[in-house]
């Protein structure tokens, strides 16, 4: 079943990212890539939530902005992961909701652009 609540979706996609993290064993390979993927995933959502709180339609725009370019850095962390653990399968279906998230940041990107434009 598909989640149409943004903020929902994104908090449990930082959640899911969590809990695989956690499952990874740390060596001087993995611990940066962790590092800098809990970040970025987790940083999706709580722009999302700043998003939502946006004193304006260009500050609107910019947050969603951010949004997408954090899921973008978070599938590069995902695919980086999914490289040097034996957790490619779960890495993948991160990597493929993370796709999805980016596809709709953009679209919402775009759309509160062009909004923002007209006025």
């Amino acid at each position: 079943m598909a989640i149409y609540d943004l903020e929902e979706r994104t908090a449990s996609f930082g959640e899911n990212v969590l809990r695989i993290c956690k499952k990874i064993s740390r060596d001087t390979i993995t611990l940066p890539l962790i590092n800098q993927l809990v970040r970025s995933s987790t940083s999706i959502g709580a722009n999302y939530m700043e998003a939502n709180g946006a004193s304006s339609r260009k500050d609107f725009a910019n947050k969603i902005f951010i949004c997408k370019k954090e899921a973008q850095e978070t599938k590069h962390w995902l695919r980086m992961l999914a490289t040097v653990t034996d957790m490619t399968k779960e890495l993948e279906l991160l990597r493929k909701e993370c796709q999805e998230l980016i596809l709709i940041f953009q679209k919402i990107s775009s759309s509160a652009r062009a909004e923002t434009l007209k006025h």
